[in-house]
């Protein structure tokens, strides 16, 4: 990959959480061909060691750290191991997330006969069972707020520092069916702007990238079908997008590296900045 414009990130350490996915793994990559020590964070080894592999063959510096950001023990034991190995962190991006289909409904709305004449296999909303909301909460919600606790405590004791949540649009329009993982990244959106706030007189600033629809492991049998046309739910999607296209993981770069790089994005803190090809302005008339 080529950054959109280049920066000297030498010397800074980036750790990544969710590093081994298709968008986080492209910011590792885009943090390390400008110089960063990458730390790239995930549950599994195999698929991060895939993704510093690519980083090293092309001349950068990264390493594979295996965390669950949902337990503060881990969590710190990475971050120690991190500190060991390339120094303090100065950027962090929190990108662990995502749904599950428990936490989903099957239709768009609810009709009336759906509470009259149940169907096999139909559950309403009324029928999520709570574990499974609370997993895609807490993975979206908690997987940003606990890392950001453990991660960017020595920012603050150094009086520098640089976090980047990932958002969604979900978090501005909710989209139908996922009511958990919508819910959470509204919260996200509102620990992003209130962070920024806390943050502010150590000198840690906190931001946050919405993107807009991607193919990705994760969705891309929702969006497409396996002859590659689009789905009903992809179609609607590509229907109020203006640009009229998927993003590409490239299309979060420019985004990102103005927004961790201290002398372009020095006085921006508490943005939600959506990289959606027009999705969230367009009215859908």
């Amino acid at each position: 990959m080529s950054n959109p414009f280049k920066m000297d990130l030498s010397g800074k350490v980036a750790a990544v959480t969710g590093g081994s996915g298709v968008l986080c793994g492209c910011m590792a990559k885009a943090l390390a061909e400008c110089g960063a020590q990458v730390a790239v964070l995930g549950r599994r080894m195999e698929p991060l060691e895939s993704v510093v592999s690519e980083i090293k063959a092309a001349g950068g510096q990264a390493m594979a750290f295996s965390c669950d950001v949902l337990k503060r023990d881990t969590l710190e034991a990475a971050t120690q191991a991190i500190e060991a190995e390339f120094g303090p962190i100065d950027i962090l991006i929190n990108g662990a997330g995502g749904n599950h289909p428990k936490g989903t409904t099957p239709k768009s709305y609810l009709e009336p006969a759906d509470l009259v004449d149940a169907q096999e296999g139909l559950k309403t909303f009324f029928d999520l069972d709570m574990p499974s909301i609370e997993f895609v909460f807490n993975l979206n919600f908690i997987g940003t707020l606990l890392p950001i606790q453990v991660f960017s405590r020595s920012m603050a004791e150094r009086g520098s520092g640089v976090i980047i949540n990932v958002s969604s649009m979900s978090a501005f329009k909710p989209l139908t069916r996922i009511p958990a993982y919508s819910g959470a990244k509204a919260a996200v959106n509102n620990l992003t702007q209130w962070l920024a706030v806390h943050l502010s007189k150590v000198g840690v600033r906190v931001n946050a990238i919405a993107p807009g629809f991607f193919l990705s492991e994760q969705n891309r049998s929702l969006l497409t079908n396996d002859d590659g046309s689009l789905t009903e739910r992809g179609g609607m999607i590509l229907a109020h997008t203006p640009a009229g296209r998927f993003g590409k993981p490239e299309d979060l770069t420019g985004a990102l590296l103005w927004l961790v790089n201290d002398e372009a994005a020095s006085f921006v803190t508490g943005t939600v900045i959506p990289v959606d090809g027009g999705f969230n302005a367009f009215a859908g008339v």
